[in-house]
């Protein structure tokens, strides 16, 4: 009677084990309209924004400060109106943006390697990490003076800029993420025959996935503070016109709507890079891991 028992709540634990991964996998499939899935992305966004507009219009009523120091909203948008008739406003935005992916690409090419290397290797990990996590912790403007002088005001200076930014952050978060994997993912792939590079491509890097992934998020937060702090201290005519310039030029010219205007280009290239390349990125590895059911 009792083996009885025994088995019956045995099949009836198996039975909810198999209809809890079917669950699981059902929650899975499940996705909202595409639509339905912007709109909730957009709404909150969208929502600070708008609330962030209307305590600004108070503190202008209010009168707080003087005018020339506090512009209206209205006064901004005339700025982005006037920037946009000239045909400059997005070529304020491409130069910058267009530098700041490619030396972000460059640091991610020597950065993902870097950090495998030294992860992986005992002495290196001893010697170099120490370095690279001084390095992270160096504010990036201070590489601007040395990188003009070696390199002059060209594009070549802007790239190390961004170069000595964002690679050590890029290389400390695989770091950390390698040092997460359990050493029975590395055993089991030994055994299954995944090896050297093998094992590195198929266990390492799936398993190290969320502390690289936060790696590039602090490698891409890095490089873009990197490229402004050059762009504002090093102005060249052969540089172009970029958003950090277009700040300091505000500054030089005692206009405060195009500092303004600046300021809010930089802060929506930096939210727009987050939620059009690292959020999708983050859903899909939470998605793969079973941990995001609906969406």
């Amino acid at each position: 009677m009792a083996s009885t028992e025994t088995t019956s709540n045995d099949d009836s634990d198996l039975a909810g084990l198999e209809a809890g991964l079917d669950a699981l996998e059902v929650g899975s499939a499940v996705k909202a309209p595409l639509l339905g899935r912007l709109a909730r992305r957009a709404a909150p966004p969208l929502t600070a924004a708008l609330l962030v507009l209307a305590v600004w219009q108070l503190l202008v009523w209010a009168q707080v400060t003087d005018p020339y120091k506090l512009p209206a909203p209205s006064d901004v948008g005339g700025e982005i109106r006037a920037a946009w008739l000239r045909g400059t406003l997005l070529g304020y935005i491409w130069t910058s943006v267009s530098r700041g992916l490619l030396g972000f690409a460059l640091a991610l090419v020597i950065g993902t390697p870097l950090g495998l290397l030294v992860a992986r290797v005992r002495y290196l990990r001893a010697a170099v990490r120490p370095v690279l996590s001084g390095l992270q912790s160096l504010p990036s403007v201070a590489w601007v003076p040395p990188a003009v002088i070696w390199l002059g005001l060209n594009n070549k200076m802007m790239y190390a800029v961004i170069l000595l930014g964002a690679v050590p952050s890029i290389a400390n978060g695989l770091m950390s993420g390698v040092d997460q994997v359990p050493p029975l993912f590395l055993r089991a792939g030994r055994t299954l025959g995944a090896t050297g590079l093998r094992g590195t491509w198929h266990i390492v890097l799936p398993a190290a996935l969320p502390g690289y992934l936060a790696g590039l998020k602090q490698g891409w937060a890095f490089s873009w503070r990197s490229l402004m702090a050059a762009e504002i201290i090093a102005s060249s005519p052969e540089l172009g016109l970029g958003l950090g310039q277009l700040l300091e030029a505000g500054r030089t010219n005692s206009s405060m709507s195009m500092v303004f205007l600046a300021v809010l280009l930089i802060l929506l290239v930096g939210v727009t890079i987050d939620l059009v390349i690292f959020c999708p990125l983050e859903r899909w590895m939470l998605r793969t891991r079973g941990l995001l059911l609906h969406e």
